[in-house]
């Protein structure tokens, strides 16, 4: 009996990236509405309109093949999605609600870097070479995506969450007379700054 070919096995990681593009597309506005910092909310917007270009350019990618664009459940995209949505709903502080959305942003990314790695050598192994072109500029996107989300981790929000740990041990060592400064502020905007 004669399991699925290669082709047949491109089409399947093709179908899951398609799946994972588009539970993207659904969840990026719930991450850049609880984000505090405005950078990074503007990081998750504009990376849904990138996202959006993704599901497109795996659009041409099966019209490319004459193949009918369907997704196929991504189980991974989904845990990554499911591990968000409870970092959200933990009722962590701002500034670390942030770092998480950052690490599970950053999680998506990674996942599907490898993804897309794979789908262009295997695209390239096959021939299929407007695959190859469309294939690398979404992992262009993804990679610039995963950049952006480490300037801002390591550009104030991770400091600024660390900071609210320095507080709390602070005042929990401190008398009450003695921690009257108040916890240390960063220059960034965030929604909280402006209530």
């Amino acid at each position: 009996m004669a399991g699925m070919n290669f082709h047949e096995a491109f089409l399947d990681e093709l179908r899951d990236a398609y799946d994972a593009e588009k539970q993207l597309v659904k969840v990026l506005p719930k991450m850049a509405k609880a984000a505090d910092d405005e950078e990074l909310q503007s990081a998750f917007e504009s990376h849904l309109k990138e996202t959006r270009g993704h599901v497109e350019a795996l659009e041409q990618v099966f019209a490319s093949l004459n193949e009918k664009p369907v997704g196929k459940h991504c189980e991974g995209i989904a845990g990554i999605i499911n591990e968000g949505a409870a970092a959200i709903e933990a009722g962590f502080d701002e500034p670390t609600l942030d770092a998480c959305l950052i690490a599970g942003g950053q999680r998506a990314e990674h996942y599907e870097i490898a993804a897309y790695g794979s789908l262009i050598v295997w695209a390239r192994t096959l021939g299929y070479d407007a695959a190859v072109e469309l294939l690398e500029r979404v992992l262009d996107e993804e990679k610039s995506a995963d950049r952006i989300l480490t300037e801002l981790a390591e550009g104030g929000i991770n400091e600024r969450a660390a900071q609210g740990v320095e507080a709390e041990e602070e005042a929990e060592t401190s008398s009450p007379s003695r921690n009257e400064a108040g916890p240390m502020h960063s220059s960034r905007t965030t929604k909280s700054a402006k209530r």
